[in-house]
C-alpha cells in the first residue's frame, strides 16, 4: 500500500510536519509495510516558512526586526534549498498575535518589520521572495514595509509622515530616489487567499480593520487614509491599484506589492504546490490514498485552502483522499464536491478546545489508526 499524507498545519497546535510524522506512524502501526510518503505543506498562513524549508531541504533563520508597535521581536524566514529563495510570513514581524490586546489599534501598527525582514533577505543574496502575507495587525498598505526598504512618504512640507495608517492621510508625494536599487532584481511571489479590493465596503478596513482592533468610528478614517495612499501612487507611479482584487490583503500590503514591486499575487497553495512540485509525487508513486488535514474543516475551505487543492491534484490521479481535521465546521460537506471523499475529526468525545490542541498528537494517531483498521478489513 502506498499513502500520501500531505497535511497543513493545526494553528496552535500542531506543525505539518509533525502531523505527518505521527499519521506515519498511525499507518504502519497497521499496515507495517506501507510504503508512506511525507509531505508536510501549507497555504500561505502559518507554517510556510517550514512547508517550504522542509521540503527544498533549506533552513530556518531568525532575525530581530521592528513588530507592529515599534518594539523588537525575534522574526524567522525561511531559505530554500537553492540559496537563492527566501519565504517570509510577514506575521512573524508584523501579526496580529504579537500586539497586546489593549495594544490593538490599525492606526498606528506598522509593516517596518516586514520590510526590514525583506532587507535581510536580499542581504542573504536571494532574488525571489516568497511573501505570506496572512494574518496581520497592520492597515498601512504596506507603507512601513517601504519606508524600511528606503522609500520615503513624505506630506506636503516634504517630512516623513508619521508610521501607521494615520500618517497616510498626509501622503503628499513617494519618494524613490532613496529606495534598495537591488529591489529591482527581486521577484515577489505574494500568497494571497483574499480578493478584497483595497477600499470600500468590501475593502482591507471595512473587513479586516474589525479584527485588529478597530472601533466602528476608526473605520471610515482608515478607509480614507487608504484611499488617499491609492491617490498618490496612482499621482507618483501611474499605477490604480484601489480596485484590483487582492490589494486590500493585509491591510492594503497587497496594494503596496502591487504598485512598488509588480508582485504577483496568487494564492497560496498554488505557489507552494509548484515549490515543490507536489505532481511529482504522483509521477513518482502509485498512491493508493491521500490523506490530508487542517485544524477546521468548513465551508471556507473550498475557497483555495489546501485540503481541497490537495485533493484536486490527487483526482487528476484518481487517488481517494480523506481528510483528518481537527474539528468538522459549518458546512463541511461543501468539500465533497471538490474532491475530498471523506472526513473525520480527531476528537473522540465532547471535549474542549484546550483539550484538543494539547492532546492533538495522541488524538491524531488514534484516528488514523482507526481509519486504517476498518481499511483493512478489505485488504
Amino acid at each position: 500500500m502506498d499513502i500520501l499524507i500531505a497535511p497543513d498545519s493545526f494553528k496552535g497546535s500542531l506543525s505539518a510536519e509533525k502531523y505527518c510524522d505521527v499519521a506515519k506512524k498511525a499507518v504502519t502501526n497497521v499496515f507495517p509495510n506501507a510504503n508512506v510518503v511525507t509531505c508536510p505543506m501549507a497555504d500561505g498562513g502559518e507554517g510556510t516558512v517550514e512547508a517550504l524549508v522542509y521540503n527544498t531541504k533549506g533552513s530556518i533563520l531568525y532575525e530581530t526586526v521592528t513588530d507592529p508597535i515599534g518594539k523588537p521581536v525575534k522574526a524567522k524566514y525561511g531559505l530554500l534549498g537553492d540559496d537563492k529563495t527566501a519565504v517570509i510570513e510577514m506575521a512573524s514581524a508584523s501579526g496580529l498575535p504579537l500586539v497586546p490586546v489593549d495594544k490593538k489599534n490599525p492606526l498606528y501598527t506598522t509593516t517596518y518589520g516586514t520590510g526590514e525582514l525583506v532587507k535581510k533577505v536580499i542581504d542573504k543574496g536571494c532574488t525571489t521572495i516568497i511573501l505570506g502575507i496572512g494574518g496581520s495587525a497592520t492597515n498601512d498598505g504596506g507603507a512601513g514595509m517601504m519606508e524600511a526598504l528606503g522609500f520615503k512618504l513624505l506630506d506636503e512640507e516634504g517630512n516623513m509622515i508619521q508610521r501607521g495608517a494615520i500618517g497616510l492621510k498626509d501622503l503628499h508625494h513617494i519618494d524613490t530616489s532613496n529606495k534598495d536599487k537591488r529591489l529591482d532584481d527581486v521577484n515577489f511571489l505574494v500568497a494571497c487567499d483574499v480578493n478584497n479590493p483595497l477600499c470600500g465596503p468590501n475593502g482591507a478596513s471595512y473587513i479586516y480593520g474589525p479584527q485588529k482592533g478597530a472601533t466602528k468610528e476608526q473605520l471610515p478614517l482608515l478607509d480614507d487614509a487608504l484611499a488617499n495612499f491609492a491617490s498618490i501612487i496612482k499621482k507618483d507611479f501611474g499605477k490604480d491599484v484601489k480596485d484590483i482584487e487582492g490589494s486590500g490583503a493585509a491591510g492594503g500590503l497587497g496594494a503596496g506589492l502591487l504598485a512598488f514591486f509588480d508582485a504577483t499575487l496568487k494564492p497560496g497553495f498554488e505557489i507552494i504546490k509548484d515549490i515543490i512540485n507536489l505532481e511529482k509525487y504522483f509521477n513518482d508513486f502509485k498512491f493508493d490514498l491521500v490523506i490530508t488535514g487542517e485544524g477546521e474543516i468548513n465551508y471556507q475551505t473550498v475557497n483555495g485552502k489546501l485540503p481541497v487543492g490537495v485533493a484536486k491534484t490527487a483526482k487528476k490521479y484518481d487517488v481517494p483522499v480523506i481528510a483528518v481535521v481537527g474539528s468538522i465546521g459549518k458546512d463541511a460537506d461543501r468539500v465533497y464536491e471538490y474532491g475530498i471523499d471523506s472526513i473525520f475529526t480527531i476528537m473522540d468525545g465532547p471535549h474542549n478546545l484546550d483539550y484538543a490542541i494539547k492532546n492533538a498528537d495522541i488524538l491524531l494517531f488514534q484516528a488514523i489508526e482507526r481509519i486504517m483498521k476498518v481499511i483493512k478489513l478489505y485488504n
